[in-house]
């Protein structure tokens, strides 16, 4: 799943691409449901929401995109936003395509000069929003668990779809003590676990509490409470290191993840711990190897030399 440098990378995208351009139309082959069901009654899979999703979004124009968390927010000028949270397998993606009337798919057109668009993991096309400049902004999902749905710009923050997420790691403001104090609501937690709860803190998933941990020498099944409070303003500086490191290097594509012009984030050849099950550590002076165990149904990698327990 796209985890925060993964959906800041985008957004930076987006705000690069289309920001400031008209919206002609949209295609999507998700709605099939017309009889409401909670997971999605407010997304554009029910039908109804999406004609209303058609009508409100076309003819606006892109103001901004912002983040929150996993969420990607399109704000336009109508006073609406478009939310965007790209789940498991989903990525966004900007250039030309051409609709096939034949098999109803799209695919780069012609004249598209980006062949990363072409690359097979960017053609399972299930969203397409089409600009007056006649290019496209697309979301590819193989799974099709991705949720779009949208609201109204002011209230966006205090809808369901954010209301409660935690604080976010990256910001100016947030501090080391605060961090504590988040992970303090959950003393008996596994810190793996309590890291990737976004209620805890925004935005933090499998990969980045791997990459955190390894850095703070921190063993993913300690309990939080038990964890020395210099370690934990250890793991702090870790999490926004591996994070804006992420960022730096366009996002993590081990799995599905592509950046807004279909090429691969860079962040995967950076791993320390990450899916290295077996690897020699790579910690100076550690003479451990990574081990892979599950942590709350999740795969979990780390050094279990230098990565110390507490229980």
């Amino acid at each position: 799943m796209p985890e925060l440098p993964e959906v800041q990378t985008t957004v930076n995208g987006l705000n690069k691409t289309v920001r400031g351009l008209t919206i002609r139309d949209v295609w999507s082959d998700l709605p099939r449901a017309r009889v409401a069901r909670a997971d999605y009654h407010d997304t554009i899979k029910y039908a109804p929401f999406f004609e209303h999703f058609q009508k409100t979004i076309h003819g606006a124009i892109v103001v901004s995109a912002e983040r929150r968390a996993k969420n990607i927010l399109i704000n336009l000028n109508n006073g609406n936003t478009i939310l965007i949270h790209m789940k498991m397998t989903g990525h966004l993606m900007y250039g030309d395509y051409m609709l096939d009337t034949k098999t109803n798919e799209w695919a780069p057109s012609p004249d598209e000069k980006n062949d990363a668009l072409r690359d097979p993991f960017n053609r399972h096309l299930h969203l397409v929003i089409t600009f007056t400049n006649s290019k496209q902004l697309v979301l590819s999902d193989v799974r099709k668990f991705a949720k779009v749905t949208l609201l109204s710009t002011e209230v966006a923050h205090k809808t369901k779809h954010l209301d409660g997420i935690g604080p976010e790691p990256l910001d100016t403001h947030f501090t080391a003590k605060e961090f504590i104090a988040r992970l303090a609501t959950k003393p008996k937690g596994k810190i793996k676990s309590v890291l990737m709860d976004q209620n805890v803190v925004a935005g933090i998933g499998n990969i980045y509490s791997d990459e955190a941990l390894w850095l703070a020498s921190i063993h993913p099944l300690s309990i939080t409470s038990k964890i020395p409070l210099d370690m934990l303003e250890n793991l702090f500086r870790a999490v926004r290191t591996v994070l804006e490191k992420g960022i730096d290097f366009g996002g993590d594509s081990t799995s599905d993840y592509r950046q807004i012009d279909g090429t691969r984030g860079n962040f995967s050849h950076e791993h320390n711990a990450y899916r290295l099950k077996g690897t020699p550590c790579k910690k100076s002076g550690c003479k451990g190897a990574i081990l892979r165990i599950v942590v709350g149904g999740r795969s979990t990698h780390f050094c279990p030399l230098h990565q110390q327990l507490w229980k």
